[in-house]
């Protein structure tokens, strides 16, 4: 049976990070419906909408050749991510659940937005190198000798 053939993004951990934290959010969800909370939906609605952009933002940043763009993705992922987290924040403040209940969530979004940082960072950097390197390619003028 031939390899399993898979797109550069489903190899990312980041990746698979996130999918692992939109299946944790799917129990979540169900556990916290059952509470009476008024405009919870709202927050459940935010929270899934936050975690589905940080997934498709990384994929979509990875599948981006210039650096520049693969930044602005992946730092739109990250933003999604400390999104998720305050809306966390928001079920625990509306008493939808118990602080410990979103602690494993929360340390999800932690390594996930510390792997972000690193892409972005790494995405960054060649940029500046590659700057320099031209500089260093364009000719000076030779100076006139007297």
């Amino acid at each position: 049976m031939p390899a399993l053939r898979q797109f550069d993004h489903e190899k990312l951990q980041v990746y698979q990070l996130e999918l692992e934290f939109i299946s944790w959010l799917t129990d979540l969800f169900s556990d916290v419906q059952a509470a009476k909370v008024p405009r919870l939906a709202e927050v459940l609605d935010q929270l899934d909408r936050a975690s589905l952009s940080a997934l498709l933002n990384t994929a979509e940043g990875n599948g981006r050749r210039a650096s520049q763009q693969r930044v602005k993705f992946f730092d739109d992922a990250r933003g999604s991510c400390t999104e998720c987290a305050a809306c966390l924040d928001a079920l625990v403040a509306k008493r939808a659940c118990k602080k410990e209940r979103v602690f494993e969530g929360k340390d999800m979004l932690l390594s996930i937005v510390s792997i972000l940082s690193a892409l972005i960072s790494r995405f960054e950097k060649p940029q500046a190198v590659n700057l320099d390197r031209t500089r260093r390619m364009i000719r000076r003028p030779a100076r006139e000798e007297e």
